[in-house]
């Protein structure tokens, strides 16, 4: 079994976690590489140890059984893109705040010699095909697992939305913007905005208008088949922003069509330790 160790090494600071699970995994007879999520800034001055022998995520992958993240939420939703291509299993180690994603605490790295001996489920996670047509042609395309969030950006005004199902309008109001996400992503930007939660392994695309200016828009929970899309009604110079998993902001222009659907790709999530969905909810956001 290979299994690829990768640290966000902001958050496992001298890579101590990742470290430890080597050593835990390896005393089990299993063979571990280790690959950061992403290349550190030039001006970092990121020391790591040389015993890690680090090496690049393309080789660290190849020929891998399972996909080790340690950071939040941010790092296991960037590695997952890479894994989700290679159909590879991610389990999470939160080194963050929240962690909904993330199946271990930095305390639990013990249960990690559960892999050796197959004692380990697979859940899998819905994710959304992200495209933005302009003038008919596709300018833009990428996948989600949380969510794409539309918004005004810094400027301080209002954007006028219609939102559609299948081409029929379920909403248009003003506000700040609207948040498309998956169940997995209702508990992120959705739920802040006033969205449901809903379980990570059900499937439904979510619908959250943020700070609407109206009585009549609401969140909607619509059919996993349902494709979802986008536009400012407003003409002008106003313009918009698309960031998919709080990746990289994309600029939208007034025409242009912004489309969600249930992606053919999924996220494969390693669970371990049996808390199921609801204790990691009271866990995170607090008792009821």
């Amino acid at each position: 079994m290979k299994v690829v160790l990768s640290p966000n090494p902001y958050r496992d600071r001298g890579l101590k976690a990742a470290m430890a699970a080597r050593g835990i995994l390896e005393e089990s007879g299993v063979q571990t590489v280790i690959c950061l999520p992403f290349e550190l800034d030039e001006n970092s001055h990121m020391e790591l140890p040389a015993e890690a022998n680090l090496v690049p995520p393309e080789q660290a992958l190849d020929h891998a059984d399972l996909l080790v993240c340690f950071g939040g939420d941010g790092t296991i939703l960037h590695a997952a893109g890479e894994a989700n291509t290679r159909g590879i299993p991610v389990l999470g180690v939160n080194m963050g705040s929240v962690g909904f994603m993330a199946e271990l605490e930095q305390g639990e790295l013990s249960l990690l010699s559960r892999l050796a001996s197959g004692k380990y489920g697979i859940e899998r996670r819905m994710m959304l095909d992200v495209i933005v047509r302009r003038e008919g042609k596709q300018v833009f395309s990428e996948t989600a697992l949380n969510d794409a969030v539309i918004t005004k950006g810094a400027v301080a005004r209002i954007l006028d939305l219609e939102v559609t199902g299948d081409r029929a309008t379920i909403s248009a109001f003003s506000g700040d913007g609207v948040v498309i996400a998956t169940p997995t992503g209702s508990t992120a930007y959705s739920m802040a905005a006033g969205g449901p939660i809903v379980e990570p392994t059900a499937e439904n695309i979510i619908v959250s208008p943020i700070c609407a200016h109206s009585l009549h828009a609401k969140p909607f929970v619509l059919n996993r088949d349902r494709v979802v899309g986008v536009r400012m009604t407003s003409s002008g110079k106003k313009s918009a922003y698309l960031s998919v998993d709080g990746g990289r902001a994309f600029r939208i222009q007034p025409g242009d069509w912004v489309e969600c659907r249930r992606s053919q790709m999924a996220t494969r999530l390693v669970k371990l330790t049996g808390r199921s969905f609801y204790e990691r909810i009271n866990q995170k956001l607090g008792k009821v």
